[in-house]
């Protein structure tokens, strides 16, 4: 997929140019107002920009010069909002089947039983929308834009409307249609965790701007991304594996790399995978091991990058993977910290979050 979009809309100027690969997931992350969903619009073909071109797998779908402007309705793309926009006087079968019973039996990549198994909501298709919890509203507005055979699926914030607890349910959905249908999808949000349960692949948007494309872990050290990030919020994405729990004193052990963790008691199989967040503004560096602290965390490691930014400063720490470390200027003159040093990086367990789970064990034991 490659674009070059311009687009000038009052005192918002939208320059968008690059090239991403058409498989797998790739993330579109910054903040309100900086042309994510406009950018989205454009790819759709509900909006037109004032200049640019547009190929997906090898087609061109707009070319400003050459006069080529493919209707949305034939570009095989489809998108899926914040608001389900599922209709109202609709069941769900009818919902799912909108779109669905138009298209050729040759040219649905996928079936309807596939989907509706997929995303569970077998119990669900004699509904209608209003007896739907938010969830499974999405779950359904996930399954018809799926049914549309789309050769390419854009997601623009669909759990911004959701709570955590909901968030948690239809991430999975999401990582399972990447892993099972193979369909190529572009997912906005302005919650990195949630773009990086899904991909590292990210580009990242300020003010109409892309600043930069590519692996999360690289583009974050370029000093406009870091500059970005910090002022939304940097945070790390951890995938970690279940080890042990301990009910009664309420925690929960697991493994990052190498290392164990101690995180709040969380419902997940042993063995099963779990995707933690952990704030850079909540890790502290130590030079040494400490003994006789209520930090149940110390993670050992190496300082892979140093990067300031005003008085702000984010320290790379590899402790198996790598954790990025927010501390003062002053901190780190004080300890010393320099490339290549060996560090313990200090978080409370409170302060670990889990994102969602995947990968589920059938062993599941807790112990006292």
């Amino acid at each position: 997929m490659k674009f070059h979009f311009y687009h000038h809309r009052q005192s918002f100027n939208l320059d968008m140019q690059a090239e991403i690969p058409d498989h797998g997931v790739m993330g579109i992350y910054g903040p309100s107002g900086a042309g994510k969903s406009t950018l989205l619009a454009m790819m759709a073909g509900l909006v037109t920009p004032d200049a640019g071109q547009f190929t997906l797998e090898g087609a061109c779908l707009f070319d400003r010069v050459k006069g080529i402007n493919i209707p949305a309705h034939q570009r095989h793309i489809g998108m899926m909002f914040q608001d389900n926009r599922l209709f109202p006087q609709l069941t769900v079968q009818d919902n799912l089947n909108y779109g669905f019973k138009l298209l050729a039996k040759e040219k649905r990549r996928l079936g309807f039983n596939q989907v509706v198994e997929l995303l569970e909501i077998g119990q669900l298709l004699k509904q209608k929308p209003l007896q739907l919890s938010g969830g499974e509203k999405q779950r359904v507005a996930l399954g018809r834009a799926l049914l549309a055979s789309p050769r390419l699926l854009l997601l623009d914030e669909p759990l911004a409307s959701l709570d955590v607890r909901l968030k948690r349910q239809i991430l999975p959905f999401l990582r399972r249609i990447k892993d099972e249908t193979q369909t190529p999808m572009v997912y906005v949000s302005h919650a990195i965790d949630e773009i990086l349960y899904l991909t590292p692949k990210i580009a990242m948007l300020e003010a109409g701007k892309i600043l930069a494309v590519g692996d999360f872990n690289q583009v974050i050290h370029d000093e406009r991304v870091l500059a970005l990030a910090q002022s939304l919020g940097v945070e790390n994405v951890l995938h970690t594996r279940i080890l042990a729990h301990h009910a009664t004193l309420g925690y929960t052990i697991a493994t990052v790399g190498k290392q164990r963790i101690v995180m709040p008691t969380i419902d997940a199989p042993l063995g099963s995978m779990v995707s933690v967040s952990i704030a850079a503004a909540n890790i502290a560096l130590s030079t040494h091991l400490i003994e006789g602290i209520s930090i149940q965390n110390q993670l050992a490691g190496t300082v892979s990058s140093i990067q300031v930014v005003g008085s702000r400063t984010l320290v790379s720490v590899d402790v198996g993977v790598e954790l990025m470390v927010e501390v003062t200027n002053k901190a780190l003159v004080d300890l010393k910290i320099a490339l290549g040093m060996q560090v313990y990086c200090l978080t409370k367990a409170q302060s670990i979050q889990p994102i969602s789970m995947h990968e589920k064990s059938s062993e599941q034991k807790t112990l006292p």
